[in-house]
């Protein structure tokens, strides 16, 4: 298969560009212009070329095999949006090197042209670029031109070099994932009922002012702690707390730069969301803001989805281009309209299917919790199990709300979660219990899943072997490999999850690690470890799972462990069968683990 590298220069302003539009909005906007692109051909050298939009496109098309190419470029959300949207290419396969940067060398590093061509001292990128701000193509003199080409070659040489040494051991299988991953959004095919958003943005408008006028909220209000606090109590939500460095002791939490009531901003329900942005001063809530950007796409076409490949620490996929798609809420009133508005084409349905309690099914059987295991394995209500350990009674006898409490334990305190934050997490949720009963649940749960606590003990030693630089092992064989001189552990995809520049340092509890990341020190434990390579695993397994379902049908979106799919009307029943199927299989290397699946099947995102 051949490979062709490309790169795209662009008009961009001071108003025009990634710094004020989505990757979307640019390239589909009328003022969008290719000032010239520049195409490499296996290992020929690059050429370069500039005209107008039909010259450039007649050139494309019949100097190069497209349809039996792999198509290289860095930020290829950007360069095949140009190709496939513009000109009506679609090559065979999709290359990214700033994705395989991120898998390679972690999210916590910068992974644009300039600093992996100096990370691997293959060369400089140019600055030419900062001169074309503002100029369209017939602006240019011939000369600022050819040395604009010279720039856009230099781009083309320098990803071609990063993919041949990046490439090298690169594993395949995400070689793969990131074709599927970039397909979501430079071949759409989801589209958006614009009517309905409308309706949508204008109920969740009247909604706000309904509730601030409700709620009489004034400057006062909205600037005393004491009586927000009681407005967010109001609509369901317990205001978050910290502890007072001036006092010592614990204080309410509503300052613009406290991260739990920052995060309330993207609360799910639109209530909440409403008081937060009327106490900071934003005339539109996240709710408004992503809505009318669905509106917008609506009226350009059809909606690409952006996911980001390895946005995470963990490998996990994340949310893109403004549009966290990852994050559409599912809870609270009028919470599924944006979802009901994303629809499928004509003829078509979407299905979408979510691995069911996966992280804790993981750590159970990485731990070797055999008998938690095989509760999974078959079928049992292991909620109702923790919960009929935590109270002492039969099964046929837990109520709802002891059940939830079960469900919260098996699923929050298995990384090693303290009796406080546990009662924290548990009043987030509604359901207020003491500190003492608290301390008590998490003693049982360590109690009958010992080998899970074990586990999280030999995660701690991990750390102290990759920052010694000795040899370690974690889990079931097989399955991690400890690798101090990388200060990580290799993942079952082949890729390094890495703790860079690990140290530790004695704590009031002992040692104490933190290693690097772009806010600084951050702290890591033998329960964030296992809470890492869990997530790590589910992800490892939700993606060659996704693999085997693109083999027969069209995957348009992964949202943590759920994969969506649109699929013809008529292979429905096949098709769900299929992908239930595809989602209850395991690789090779985790034979043994038990997992399963919830899908839905309906014409829009919405009704799955």
């Amino acid at each position: 298969m051949n490979l062709i590298t490309v790169d795209f220069e662009t008009y961009y302003a001071k108003d025009f560009g990634f710094k004020t539009h989505t990757t979307e909005e640019y390239v589909r906007d009328s003022k969008f212009e290719v000032i010239g692109v520049g195409v490499k051909l296996n290992n020929q050298p690059a050429e370069w070329a500039s005209g107008t939009h039909e010259q450039l496109k007649e050139w494309l098309q019949k100097s190069f095999p497209w349809s039996d190419s792999m198509v290289l470029a860095h930020n290829t959300m950007f360069d095949g949006a140009i190709l496939g949207w513009l000109f009506n290419i679609t090559p065979r396969v999709w290359l990214d090197t700033l994705c395989m940067g991120r898998a390679l060398h972690g999210v916590e590093v910068s992974g644009s042209l300039k600093a992996l061509a100096e990370r691997y001292g293959i060369g400089q990128k140019g600055n030419e670029v900062l001169a074309a701000l503002g100029k369209r193509r017939t602006d240019f003199h011939p000369e600022e031109l050819s040395r604009y080409g010279d720039y856009c070659l230099n781009d083309v040489e320098l990803t071609y070099k990063l993919f041949n040494i990046m490439g090298r051991g690169f594993p395949k299988k995400e070689l793969k994932l990131i074709d599927l991953t970039l397909r979501m959004f430079i071949e759409p095919l989801l589209e958006l009922d614009l009517p309905l958003l409308e309706q949508h943005l204008m109920a969740v408008r009247d909604r706000k002012e309904e509730l601030l006028q409700k709620a009489g909220v004034d400057k006062e209000i909205l600037m005393s702690n004491l009586k927000f606090a009681e407005l967010l109590r109001s609509v369901g939500v317990e205001p978050p707390m910290k502890i007072s460095l001036t006092t010592g002791k614990e204080t309410l939490a509503l300052a613009k730069n406290d991260e739990e009531f920052k995060a309330l901003e993207e609360h799910p329900d639109d209530r909440v969301q409403a008081l937060v942005a009327a106490r900071l001063g934003t005339k539109s809530t996240l709710e408004e803001t992503r809505t009318q950007r669905f509106i917008d796409i609506a009226g350009r076409g059809t909606l690409p989805v952006p996911v980001r490949y390895y946005a995470a620490h963990t490998g996990r996929w994340g949310g893109d281009d403004k549009i966290n798609m990852q994050n559409l809420p599912s809870r609270g009133q009028n919470a599924n309209r944006i979802k009901q508005a994303i629809i499928a084409p004509k003829g078509h349905i979407i299905i979408d299917a979510d691995s069911a309690q996966i992280e804790a099914r993981v750590l159970a059987w990485l731990a070797h919790q055999d008998d938690l295991v095989e509760a999974f394995e078959k079928g049992e209500d292991v909620y109702k199990i923790m919960a009929s350990a935590i109270y002492g009674k039969p099964l046929e006898d837990i109520t709802k709300e002891e059940r939830f409490v079960g469900k919260t334990t098996i699923l929050g305190a298995g990384y090693g979660m303290g009796a406080a934050k546990f009662q924290a997490q548990l009043k987030t949720f509604g359901t207020e219990i003491d500190l003492e009963e608290a301390r008590r649940v998490i003693d049982i749960y360590r109690r009958t899943n010992g080998r899970i606590a074990h586990l999280w003990r030999e995660a701690q030693q991990v750390l102290v072997c990759i920052s010694r630089g000795d040899p370690a092992a974690l889990g079931r064989p097989g399955v991690l490999e400890v690798v101090p001189d990388r200060q990580g552990i290799r993942l079952p995809s082949g890729l390094m999850m890495c703790y860079d520049d690990l140290r530790f340092s004695e704590g009031e509890k002992g040692l104490e690690f933190h290693y690097r990341t772009r806010r600084g020190r951050t702290k890591i434990y033998g329960g964030k470890v296992i809470e890492n390579v869990c997530q790590a695993i589910a992800r490892c397994i939700i993606g060659e799972q996704m693999l085997k379902i693109a083999k027969k049908y069209r995957v348009v979106l992964t949202v943590h462990d759920a994969i969506t799919c649109v699929v013809r009307e008529v292979d429905q029943e096949e098709a769900q069968a299929y992908i239930e199927e595809c989602m209850r299989w395991v690789p090779d290397w985790a034979v043994g683990l038990p997992v399963n699946c919830e899908s839905g099947i309906g014409a829009s995102y919405g009704d799955c």
